[in-house]
């Protein structure tokens, strides 16, 4: 059974737009690269040739995940979940019980998960523990750092995603 993979519209569209260009622009701009180094001569010693297949083996590895992920996404339109509850694309606000901070997440995929950007992914353990939740639930979750509970005080839907 094929793996599915959580994205929303925005993060299949990003993958999209990535393997578009690699296609499109960079494995054409490696093959140049090859091909004006290999004009260099004695392909043994000659650093920008090895540098140029690097670079393409790494294009190539890159184009075959990206045809992989985008072909087992499950596309999700976040602006149309319910909030009634914690699910994919929704953004939740918690409230650290032991600090009082409030935090303020959307739930994505582990594509589009970037915690600098107020994004974890469903598949995280926070992520897991707040699935499911509605306002006033308690959250708690083991971390590397120790248990952390949390109070969901909101949840809404992104604008964004």
């Amino acid at each position: 059974m094929i793996e599915r993979i959580p994205m929303s519209k925005k993060g299949i569209a990003k993958l999209k737009s990535e393997l578009q260009r690699l296609e499109r622009v960079e494995r054409a701009d490696v093959v140049r690269a090859i091909e004006t180094a290999r004009e260099h001569g004695d392909l043994k010693e000659n650093a920008e040739y090895h540098a140029a297949k690097d670079r393409q083996g790494h294009i190539e590895g890159r184009i075959l995940e990206l045809r992989d992920k985008i072909s087992r996404a499950e596309v999700i339109d976040c602006s149309q979940v319910s909030c009634n509850k914690a699910v994919f694309g929704t953004v939740v606000k918690l409230l650290d019980m032991d600090t009082d901070e409030e935090l303020t997440y959307q739930l994505l995929g582990p594509e589009e998960a970037n915690v600098k950007y107020g994004s974890i992914s469903v598949m995280s353990p926070l992520g897991r523990s707040i699935l499911g939740k509605e306002v006033g639930d308690e959250v708690i979750t083991k971390t590397p750092g120790g248990t952390r509970e949390f109070e969901v005080i909101e949840i809404n839907r992104s604008e964004f995603a």
